[in-house]
């Protein structure tokens, strides 16, 4: 049976691996916590927001996330592949991702701002209509990736090959058009 729990805030907790299992909790905020050790499975977040968490190398298998805010998080190594996709929506600010997985994601109009993002895997992703918002997706993949409509005008350090994914109607800058053209092995000044 499901533990439910609102309107609950946590600060500076450490959750270990068993803890949070087959709990909801919504409209709850968590500052400082650290869930690297956790087992997620059956648990639902919704609405809820984290601030300076760590999730470094957590197994985040068959949790949800609907409506979730992580600001200042740690999501190092994670591997969001196996989340629960029934009416997902998150979105990062100050976040650092590198080496996150998204292989093969559906994660439609997703924000991420100002977020270190080196080494994601994006392949045969959807980030239709995301936002990379001052990221640096530094030898992140893409690769068969859906990025229409997606806006990449101020990311940089990103490597991505328009005849390897669907960038209809998505945005860069002049600046960041040399990201589009790196396999061509061209100077552009």
């Amino acid at each position: 049976m499901a533990d439910y729990i609102i309107n609950k805030q946590y600060s500076g907790s450490i959750f270990f691996e068993r803890e949070i299992i087959y709990h909801d909790f919504e409209r709850c905020t968590f500052d400082d916590c650290d869930f690297s050790a956790v087992d997620f499975s059956g648990v639902a977040f919704i609405d809820c927001i984290f601030i300076n968490c760590n999730f470094a190398k957590a197994r985040i298998n068959y949790v949800s996330f609907r409506d979730v805010q992580f600001t200042g998080c740690d999501f190092t190594e994670v591997n969001f592949v196996t989340v629960d996709k029934l009416l997902f929506k998150f979105a990062f600010k100050d976040c650092k991702l590198d080496y996150t997985k998204f292989y093969a994601f559906k994660m439609r109009n997703t924000l991420f701002e100002n977020c270190s993002m080196i080494a994601v895997d994006f392949m045969e992703a959807d980030i239709t209509g995301s936002v990379f918002d001052n990221c640096n997706l530094h030898k992140s993949v893409f690769i068969d990736t859906t990025a229409n409509k997606t806006d990449f005008s101020t990311a940089y350090n990103f490597t991505i090959d328009p005849e390897k994914n669907k960038l209809k109607k998505a945005i860069f800058t002049t600046e960041g058009l040399k990201g589009l053209l790196t396999k061509f092995d061209l100077v552009i000044k």
